[in-house]
């Protein structure tokens, strides 16, 4: 086997707001294995400022990975335990070496016979224009929404007011992303305010690392509260058993390319599920790549509730994919 990376850079169609900052372009790296004439191609999912792995010796390690590509796996799933994007990428592409053209877990899924239902996005920004893209999910028929909030709360719970209000919660499932944007005290009071709007969940109310802090919040909140960026840089078993064993939150939410690709979120999900949490699996800005492979694995993990599976429709400079939406039902398209 031989191999090589290209790195990428994805632009936004249109700028996207979180609670870090507004973002123009996402970076990201493809990992292409050839053998006997064969290629599979991984996405190593790259997230500035918010992966384990964003270090100066990215590409370094990138470049060791091709020139050992050869390697045992076990061997090389340890020498690139602290880089889970780059092994996300290697466990990409030996799937799709494995099973060619865009696939990566066979399954009904990707014989167009079966689909994953999604929550809709709904980006940070004015009053309007958030306004503007729930009205625009509605129509498309999604009864699942997720906000992004933690940057204007007042204006954010208008929002979410005027939205419940109009949609009770048998019609409407509202999830919330804070993104860490909150201090304990804030948090405190978000919590009571949406279970006020009968909000589904939030997702990290506080920023990551605040373990005593998010342990409190779990055990009183009345809005059920999801780990995100907590998972984040917890490599071992035994440290991803206590934190959850510790912390007890109501969700947990995996992210394959900062968590260590499928064989990192399968380890999260059984923990989850013996300690009866729940969980859900989100995209991260991958190119339609990554998110193809993405969703057929999400398809297996048999899911029960809206996943947070991007569209690809983002950036101006995507790659063509077979992943098919409608309404919020994620597919794939028969050849």
């Amino acid at each position: 086997m031989t191999a090589e990376f290209f790195q990428y850079t994805l632009n936004f169609k249109r700028p996207g707001g979180t609670s870090r900052g507004v973002l123009h372009t996402k970076e990201t790296y493809f990992l292409e294995i050839t053998e006997n004439g064969r290629k599979g191609t991984g996405e190593c999912g790259l997230f500035r400022g918010l992966s384990y792995d964003d270090t100066p010796d990215y590409e370094e390690k990138l470049k060791w990975l091709c020139e050992n590509i050869n390697a045992d796996s076990a061997i090389l799933k340890e020498k690139l335990k602290h880089f889970p994007s780059i092994w996300f990428g290697y466990e990409q592409a030996v799937l799709n070496l494995k099973y060619g053209d865009d696939l990566y877990f066979p399954s009904e899924f990707t014989g167009g016979k079966s689909s994953v239902k999604i929550n809709g996005l709904i980006w940070m920004g004015d009053a309007e224009f958030m306004q503007e893209q729930i009205e625009d999910k509605l129509k498309e028929g999604f009864d699942c929404i997720k906000l992004k909030i933690g940057t204007d709360w007042d204006s954010e719970k208008k929002i979410l007011k005027k939205l419940r209000e109009k949609f009770p919660k048998k019609d409407l499932e509202l999830r919330v992303d804070a993104n860490g944007g909150f201090s304990l005290e804030e948090a405190k009071t978000v919590l009571k305010e949406l279970a006020e709007l009968e909000i589904h969940s939030i997702e990290q109310p506080i920023k990551a690392g605040k373990t005593e802090q998010m342990k409190a919040l779990c055990a009183e909140t009345p809005t059920p509260i999801a780990l995100d960026e907590e998972l984040i840089g917890i490599i071992d078993f035994d440290t991803k058993k206590e934190l959850l064993e510790k912390i007890k939150p109501q969700y947990i939410i995996l992210k394959p390319s900062l968590i260590g690709g499928f064989s990192g979120s399968d380890e999260w999900i059984s923990l989850a599920e013996n300690l009866s949490i729940g969980w859900w699996i989100t995209s991260a800005l991958e190119s339609n790549i990554g998110l193809n492979a993405i969703a057929q694995y999400t398809f297996t993990k048999n899911p029960k509730i809206p996943q947070g599976l991007g569209t690809g429709g983002l950036f101006t400079n995507n790659f063509e994919t077979l992943l098919d939406l409608k309404g919020d039902q994620l597919s794939i398209k028969k050849a």
